[in-house]
């Protein structure tokens, strides 16, 4: 005989079924949430932006306003391939790859740190650009502190169009390797170049210091 709730006189198994279905949905509402939430909360270069943090900064707020399309059309269709690779713009690494970053790394896939979820950032067009000088400043911003082994620097050649040409790493020169710098939410370095002219891609390598994790990105600047 099944034993009743003093206060309810419902049977025990009877209260029991609404409370599982209450655990079970808790469990279903936890797990999505985990799924949106960033697997790694890190950071990109914000000065000059790489691709992702401009088109999140400028747009972020107000991504489904329809004048993006005309005003910003390479934010426009990341947003529609993927609005995660700009929520998530503090997250484009990879594990593991032990400095082998051309080999594990295709051409046409620098700019979105070969990450699937990430490819409208390869794509080339009319990316907005930063206007910078020969000699500038790269500044990262990193929510976690954790620092840098090193970063590596590249600049695309002169005579690489970024708006009709897909970059690989032989469309690149490279320009310096800085040493290493200790855990900060804002780290800067300054980076001296010569000869260019026009659009180009800055593209950086930042090897951070707590794991193997690589993050790569491309910046569109404009030099003056």
């Amino acid at each position: 005989m099944r034993k009743q709730s003093p206060l309810t006189g419902r049977s025990r198994s009877s209260l029991r079924q609404p409370l599982q279905a209450l655990v079970m949905l808790f469990a279903l509402v936890a797990g999505a949430l985990a799924w949106s939430t960033p697997a790694q909360a890190h950071g990109t270069i914000v000065n000059p932006a790489s691709r992702a943090y401009q088109c999140w900064n400028t747009w972020g707020s107000n991504h489904t306003n329809p004048a993006m399309q005309t005003q910003d059309p390479m934010c426009w269709q990341a947003f529609q391939a993927n609005p995660d690779t700009m929520w998530n713009w503090m997250s484009a690494l990879r594990d593991g790859l032990g400095g082998q970053f051309q080999a594990r790394t295709p051409d046409g896939t620098l700019c979105s740190n070969n990450l699937s979820r990430n490819a409208s950032l390869n794509r080339p067009g009319a990316w907005k650009t930063t206007n910078i000088s020969n000699n500038f400043t790269v500044q990262l911003y990193d929510q976690a502190s954790h620092g840098a082994d090193y970063f590596r620097v590249y600049v695309s050649k002169q005579g690489f169009n970024p708006t009709t040409q897909t970059l690989g790493w032989g469309n690149l020169d490279f320009i310096t390797q800085t040493g290493r710098f200790a855990p900060a939410q804002n780290i800067s370095f300054p980076v001296q170049t010569s000869g260019y002219t026009g659009h180009h891609i800055l593209f950086v390598i930042w090897q951070a210091s707590h794991l193997d994790q690589a993050y790569m990105w491309c910046s569109d600047v404009n030099f003056g």
